[in-house]
């Protein structure tokens, strides 16, 4: 028995399963593993939990963490207002979301921090030039790393709001303007410094932390304050300073982790930066993206930057857009063969893996911040907020969307729809709600005319894909009727949806298109056209095969808005 024993241990040593991480490292221009395998990772960042920005929360107007708190302390009283904050970061993220990153496929986490978690501002600090460290975001830290690894997912540190703030977009990094910023006051720097050797000291040895990200989105004009966000700036030496001494303080007690740095003008303009070459042999070029086209010239900077240094390139922030564009960011990039991390995992919009449903009484807090409503009353505005705090903002209560995890993972490497939900007609027919089109890339899965939104690049506003912004985030225009029901708006020629479908048996079907519109639509059933008609007289004699059919139906003139494919004998 004992024999047996020592053999089933022998077993569980050598299974993938009970193996642990490899350190990641550089080799050239990849991310490779201990065996010099290259690594793409598949994150997903934490946008929210550490660190609000007021667009997550359905907020107008400034959006800094500490706008926020100090409404709503003037709600319902400052010691209220942190216990708010405390039940957010306890439900925000569990160990139920990271459980879901991993059976969805992601392969890491990036974790937006906030530096007053880790310790104090240095106006607080009671002996000047000393750091105080505080527990609640290390032992938060340790919580994320410990779901992380029971899920086999890299874990990625990113500052995220440095001391200080590290940029005029103010919300990015809950920087308040009317104080010295991270540039501007040499104790925010040597506060920075000093937290990433804590966390390198706390976390040297620890494989299934993948990188350590330096600063997010430094974005700061340091030549030209009227360039405002750094993207004309052309030396960057601060940066490039700060970069260096941090990097130096974690070679002090880690010399194995890889470091990220990012450029000014929100991580992408690297001028001066890197002009005399990396200054450390385990460093990754981090680029952000969004709001443009997504052809391989729209990332020709980050690639030239990759093949003149011989470094590794990696997309460590990308989001805010339609499933179409997500699909075709992830082609992009993963054949480069660049990891990326998406951005952020749940907020109350709806282009997002994960949707937070707030209570009405919350939407009533929001009214009167909005000067939409009345002010409701402290009890009022408390119960709604903890509410939101601690039940609405939880996985269990969250929207999932399976189409944002099927355009990062499948549809970008795929010509082929699939099934948003499985529809199936019977003997005697059936019905299908036209919003129910299959899922996939614009061009595979349906064709509309705006499927993204690419404001940055064509230089105009910024365009909404799907005008309801609720249920999918593909970019077909959908609506709401008076009675809830959403609908496929507007259709019109030169777009297209796919539906694919069972039927109990083979036959003649008659097919009536429910909604409104004197449009003409044509169908493409199985591969066979079938002319166009009047939505409203709709068709007859349509054979469907037993089993699995393929329903394209074609806007041809005029438009139209559809509620339902309803087949009938």
């Amino acid at each position: 028995m004992k024999r047996i024993a020592c053999l089933l241990f022998a077993c569980l040593l050598l299974s993938p399963m009970a193996q642990a991480k490899d350190f990641l490292r550089t080799q050239g221009a990849r991310i490779v593993d201990a065996g010099g395998k290259p690594v793409i990772l598949r994150g997903m960042g934490l946008g929210g939990w550490m660190l609000q920005e007021g667009y997550m929360l359905d907020i107008d107007g400034i959006g800094t963490q500490r706008s926020i708190h100090a409404r709503i302390a003037d709600l319902i009283g400052p010691e209220k207002a942190d216990a708010f904050y405390q039940a957010w970061r306890d439900n925000h993220t569990t160990k139920a979301d990271i459980d879901a990153m991993g059976r969805w496929g992601f392969n890491a986490v990036r974790l937006p921090m906030h530096y007053a978690l880790y310790t104090l501002p240095v106006e607080q600090e009671p002996v000047a030039g000393r750091q105080t460290w505080l527990e609640e975001g290390f032992r938060r830290t340790d919580d994320l790393l410990a779901w992380a690894k029971a899920n086999d997912l890299y874990l990625i540190l990113d500052l995220h709001a440095a001391p200080g703030g590290q940029g005029n977009d103010h919300n990015i990094a809950d920087r308040d303007p009317a104080t010295p910023s991270l540039w501007e006051d040499r104790r925010h720097q040597d506060k920075m410094v000093a937290l990433w050797k804590r966390l390198a000291q706390r976390y040297k040895d620890e494989p299934y932390i993948a990188a350590y990200d330096l600063i997010n989105e430094p974005n700061w004009g340091f030549a030209d304050k009227a360039d405002t966000n750094g993207c004309k700036e052309d030396g960057n030496a601060p940066l490039k300073d700060l970069l260096v001494r941090t990097t130096r303080a974690i070679r002090e007690v880690d010399k194995r982790h890889v470091i990220v740095i990012e450029g000014n003008c929100w991580g992408n303009n690297y001028r001066g930066v890197l002009d005399d070459g990396p200054w450390d042999d385990n460093l990754v070029i981090s680029f952000h993206k969004y709001w443009n086209v997504t052809t391989r010239e729209s990332i020709a900077d980050s690639l030239a930057l990759r093949d003149k240094h011989d470094m590794p390139l990696w997309l460590g922030e990308t989001g805010e857009n339609s499933n179409d564009w997500f699909a075709r960011t992830v082609a992009l990039v993963e054949g480069e063969g660049i990891g990326w991390a998406w951005w952020p995992l749940k907020k109350i919009r709806y282009n997002n893996p994960l949707q937070v449903m707030p209570n009405e009484g919350y939407r009533q807090v929001l009214a009167y911040w909005k000067g939409e409503g009345p002010r409701p009353s402290a009890q009022a505005a408390e119960a709604a907020l903890m509410r939101f705090a601690t039940e609405d903002v939880r996985y269990d209560n969250n929207v999932q969307h399976p189409d944002v995890i099927d355009a990062l993972f499948r549809a970008p490497h795929s010509d082929q729809s699939v099934p948003f939900k499985a529809h199936r007609i019977d003997v005697q027919g059936g019905t299908i709600a036209a919003v129910d089109f299959d899922m996939g890339r614009n061009g595979v899965a349906y064709h509309d005319l705006t499927p993204a939104n690419h404001h940055i690049s064509d230089g105009g506003e910024r365009v909404v894909w799907n005008p309801a912004m609720t249920y999918r985030n593909d970019g077909v225009d959908l609506g709401k009727g008076a009675d809830g029901q959403l609908y496929v708006a507007g259709l019109q020629r030169g777009e297209w949806l796919k539906y694919t479908f069972d039927a109990g048996a083979g036959g003649s079907y008659r097919l009536a298109l429910d909604g409104q519109g004197k449009g003409r639509v044509s169908l493409v059933l199985n591969g066979t056209l079938v002319n166009a008609v009047d939505r409203a007289r709709g068709f007859r004699g349509l054979v469907l095969a037993p089993g699995r059919n393929t329903l394209v139906v074609k806007g041809e003139s005029g438009t139209v808005d559809l509620r339902t494919l309803r087949f009938s004998r």
